[in-house]
């Protein structure tokens, strides 16, 4: 396993990170949302719906400045069920806190990678921490609006766009 290459940034890394994460959310038949809004104000990087109606986050981290420069992270564990940070293999592991699920992810060494999708797997478990029940429907809520707002605009781009300004001037 060798270190991507030094040139490539957190804008190449990131989503490398993410496409990979999500595709192993898939094979575990989780649903996925990208950047989903919490009622605290913060932005959960991925949150993951399991047909059990577990909620998982999943906190990207391209390296470890990106790691040591966010302290927001202890903010998402209250709205989700499991929290994993999700970090290239050559991450320095033992830095994340014990108490949270480890996914890696073997970023590619070279640029040009962007539409492949990289190897991820879950390498320790998150601890179960479950949601409140009112917690747990309002997560359930806020994941299911957005879900359908985001298809209704990819469905039909030009009716989204009227309806968002339409409910903007209420």
């Amino acid at each position: 396993m060798r270190a991507p290459d030094p040139a490539l940034t957190t804008a190449d890394i990131q989503p490398v990170i993410r496409r990979a994460i999500a595709h192993l959310c898939g094979q575990h038949d989780w649903a996925v949302l990208h950047e989903m809004p919490l009622p605290n104000r913060r932005r959960a990087d991925v949150m993951a719906l399991s047909p059990n109606g577990q909620f998982t986050c999943i906190e990207i981290k391209s390296g470890l400045p990106d790691f040591r420069g966010d302290l927001k992270w202890p903010e998402y564990r209250p709205w989700c069920d499991a929290f994993y940070f999700a970090v290239p293999q050559t991450f320095p592991q033992e830095v994340l806190p014990q108490d949270v699920g480890i996914m890696t992810v073997d970023v590619p060494m070279m640029a040009g990678f962007r539409h492949m999708i990289a190897d991820a797997a879950i390498m320790r478990p998150a601890p179960h921490h479950p949601l409140q029940a009112a917690r747990r429907r309002s997560v359930t809520h806020r994941f299911a609006m957005l879900a359908a707002q985001r298809l209704n605009r990819m469905e039909d781009p030009a009716l989204a766009t009227v309806l968002h300004t339409a409910l903007r001037s209420e």
